[in-house]
């Protein structure tokens, strides 16, 4: 089901670069029934990750400041500086580059993502589409019933969050400048792709968290967000491969590339995965007291 619209997006989960591009040629391209696909030609990335080979020579990387922002685990930051540094050894040029909205991103998706969530969620209310709960004497018991049970608890905070945004006397202060917003994160991502060819850094500003450990604490849980969610308000790719561990759990290094450029970001993922393992280890998984941690 729909989730927020303007930034829902598909992308294969694979154990490599050159596999993640072989699956791209198949799901790529334009979809009749698909009203937010594009009519673009779709690249054969396999083709062109075997005839770039493993160098990166001309290739400009544009590293953020903004990407280093107070919070990020000293571990994290580490194994992705130590990425970068394998970037150029493979004949990458390093750019230092500013994404000044970056700051204001997190927020602004978190403003736009609920209210479109708000609004497609609507439909779900037992009447047409989705679970509807048993027993219910009438269309409004019904109706409340269902969502309800229907939804979970997250689930309904963002509707609240969302409908709260768009609702009379709130809507120019929250959503409206929250999509200006967006405007300036992009216009700050096509300006960089006038000076480099892909920008690196942390996927997430810490190692991946136990399931259900910030179950308590959805800040904690968004904040995890802040280096992921400009990508989708600009509406460009973006791919993250593993870089390290820190504590026996997995560390994400992000590349993102101008609007339609996925081979570009293969290209500089499949030649660090050429001369890294990262992706070949797995977290190590422990056990106490009967219970997977």
């Amino acid at each position: 089901m729909a989730f927020a619209s303007s930034l829902d997006q598909i992308g294969p989960l694979a154990r490599d670069a050159y596999d993640a591009g072989i699956v791209l040629e198949a799901i790529a391209g334009q979809d009749p029934l698909d009203s937010t696909s594009q009519s673009v030609p779709v690249p054969q990335y396999s083709a062109m990750l075997d005839n770039w080979g493993h160098s990166l020579s001309g290739v400009k990387i544009g590293i953020p400041a903004e990407f280093w922002a107070e919070g990020i685990q000293p571990e994290v930051e580490a194994a992705v500086r130590e990425a970068i540094e394998q970037l150029r050894s493979l004949g990458a040029e390093i750019i230092d580059i500013g994404l000044p909205f970056t700051n204001y991103a997190l927020a602004t998706y978190y403003i736009i993502a609920p209210a479109e969530a708000s609004a497609n969620l609507a439909r779900y209310d037992g009447m047409k589409y989705g679970y509807r709960a048993p027993d219910a004497d009438n269309a409004v018991d019904s109706m409340l019933a269902t969502r309800d049970y229907g939804f979970g608890p997250e689930v309904k905070r963002r509707i609240m969050l969302g409908t709260y945004a768009l609702s009379a006397g709130y809507y120019d202060a929250y959503y409206k400048k929250a999509q200006q917003v967006r405007t300036l994160v992009a216009e700050d991502y096509r300006k960089a792709f006038q000076q480099v060819d892909a920008i690196v850094g942390p996927t997430t500003p810490t190692v991946a968290f136990p399931v259900g450990e910030k179950v308590a604490d959805p800040l904690a849980m968004y904040l995890n967000d802040v280096y992921t969610v400009p990508a989708n308000l600009a509406g460009i790719p973006g791919v993250s491969v593993p870089c390290g561990f820190a504590g026996g759990l997995p560390i994400g290094l992000q590349i993102l590339g101008n609007h339609f450029d996925e081979a570009g970001i293969l290209r500089v993922a499949n030649a660090y995965q050429t001369a890294t393992d990262w992706h070949l280890r797995r977290p190590s998984l422990q056990v106490a007291s009967g219970k997977q941690e």
